[in-house]
């Protein structure tokens, strides 16, 4: 089918339809796959904390500060989502880790260290 253009292809309009039409496939895909979601709210939700003070926290610390601190926050929002008291689980895996060898550290793993603890309760 031969659709005509209703604006030109350089305008900005015409660069958006064709970014959308180029893009179409995976803009359709969620009504195609129930298990798609057709938004990331959940993602955005999850990581408004970090970037709402991103600006706040751009120069503190050493310059490994940014990636030390993604993986903390990666880690407190885990425990979050797995409905892990966060003070409780570093608490344990900070005491725990002195005395376990690096083939050990997976253990240490939020959704892990919640198996392990369901696994005691039972």
């Amino acid at each position: 089918m031969n659709l005509q253009r209703p604006c030109l292809p350089s305008s900005l309009i015409g660069e958006a339809v064709d970014y959308t039409l180029r893009l179409w496939d995976q803009l359709v895909r969620y009504t195609q796959d129930g298990r798609v979601e057709i938004d990331n709210n959940l993602v955005e939700n999850a990581i408004r904390p970090t970037a709402v003070g991103k600006k706040n926290w751009l120069f503190f610390g050493s310059e490994n500060a940014g990636w030390q601190s993604a993986v903390l926050f990666s880690i407190l929002e885990t425990c979050r989502k797995l409905e892990i008291n966060p003070q409780e689980y570093l608490l344990d895996v900070l005491t725990r880790r002195p005395n376990m060898t690096n083939q050990q550290i997976g253990e240490l793993t939020p959704a892990k260290w919640l198996q392990a603890r369901m696994k005691i309760a039972c």
